[in-house]
């Protein structure tokens, strides 16, 4: 892997040179030449940590915009599931590698994935460059041959691209996976070290049909069932009490916060304050395009720290943490060294232009990049110590 110098690039207000080396950063002030190592101009350039975006569903994008404005049941079962009975495996690659692209050129390096045609996310990371943990989703009306498949390709799995690609069992939700299945997920995960990816309180309705057949909340359920803990990757937790916020963090889950499908599908708001106090990790997600409508998780930033304050609070979910949630809480979440451009973590980074009209003036880079920016703002995203995107010299987004 080859050495790539950052040659006067901005980091934390002062130029310096960063020089990557294996895919980390092995120094912050490197000299002005480095024998063996690629130069890379970044005058003018900022760097700051990329994004890992711990909820979505890449396969769908092409059911972007055709079910919009609906429940979420409503959508689910009148729209969507109707018409991904329709797609087929090449439907499904394409959608993934439009997914990646669009992730890319936004400042995302990492996805957790739960869709279908696994192989298909697999293939369309690799050829990108790009990290990912991708779900094999489990529902309840899946065949016992269809789980001894997915079994057998766990087992047998081995990482076409050295570290970059993950596995996670992914059971869907409590009301599209029972109890046994929820249980043989988690246990089948443990075996084989695998993450454990859910939704889980989205809904109220999901809240109030859980209370009527298991006489129980969902947390409080999967907490009886033993599937709670810190290898599992919770999504949305929008109806989620305090003492259920409590539960989450004494097992070490990680939350994946989807503002903007929270909104869109009319969810609710997430409990910020409650989710603060009890510690858990909480990283963000921008969850399907067919329910957001994009992937860009600079916005995810923006309207997370928004929503917080809607409630009165001007001084919840700063710049500054909501940045965390997006960066290095969402690599903690999958056992990654990375999210903060240090010495010895992993080369990942995005490079932005600070002569963009969106960051002038930038007294503050962390405040501008969550509340002002865009993605046109970015010049370069590395990955893994790699160049996997550079904005074209015509300007255009790519």
């Amino acid at each position: 892997m080859e050495r790539l110098l950052l040659k006067g690039v901005t980091f934390k207000s002062r130029k310096c040179n960063i020089l990557v080396e294996n895919g980390r950063f092995v120094s912050l002030d490197a000299p002005d030449t480095v024998a063996d190592a690629r130069s890379l101009d970044c005058a003018g350039k900022a760097v700051i940590p990329a994004f890992y975006n711990t909820h979505t569903h890449t396969g769908m994008m092409y059911l972007r915009g055709g079910g919009d404005d609906l429940p979420l049941h409503k959508w689910l079962t009148e729209y969507i599931w109707p018409r991904e009975a329709e797609m087929t495996a090449e439907d499904i690659r394409k959608g993934n590698e439009l997914a990646i692209r669009e992730m890319s050129r936004g400042g995302t390096v990492f996805f957790n994935d739960m869709y279908f045609e696994i192989e298909q996310a697999i293939s369309e990371a690799e050829k990108a460059g790009v990290r990912a943990c991708i779900g094999i989703t489990v529902m309840e009306n899946h065949t016992e041959d269809v789980g001894r498949q997915k079994l057998e390709f766990i087992r047998t799995f081995k990482d076409p691209t050295g570290g970059r690609i993950q596995l996670a069992m992914a059971p869907h939700a409590i009301y599209t996976v029972g109890p046994e299945k929820l249980r043989k997920s988690a246990e089948i995960a443990r075996e084989n070290g695998l993450k454990i990816h859910i939704h889980l309180s989205e809904t109220a309705r999901e809240v109030e049909d859980c209370l009527r057949e298991h006489g129980t909340t969902p947390v409080r359920y999967l907490d009886s069932l033993g599937v709670l803990g810190p290898d599992v990757i919770a999504a949305h937790c929008v109806h989620v009490d305090r003492q259920e916020w409590d539960i989450l963090a004494e097992r070490g889950v990680s939350v994946s916060h989807c503002p903007c499908s929270n909104m869109k599908l009319a969810s609710g708001r997430f409990p910020y304050e409650d989710a603060i106090a009890s510690g858990v990790r909480v990283t963000l997600g921008t969850d399907s395009a067919s329910s957001n409508n994009n992937l860009d998780m600079r916005e995810e930033m923006k309207f997370a720290a928004l929503l917080a304050k809607v409630a009165g609070d001007p001084e919840l979910l700063p710049a500054s943490q909501v940045i965390g949630w997006a960066c290095e809480n969402g690599a903690a979440a999958f056992g990654l060294k990375a999210g903060r451009i240090a010495e010895g973590y992993l080369a990942d980074a995005v490079l932005i232009d600070l002569s963009d009209t969106r960051l002038t003036p930038c007294d503050n880079l962390i405040s501008s990049w969550v509340y002002a920016a865009d993605c046109g703002c970015i010049d370069s995203v590395m990955c893994d110590g790699s160049i996997i995107w550079r904005r074209p010299l015509n300007g255009s987004r790519g």
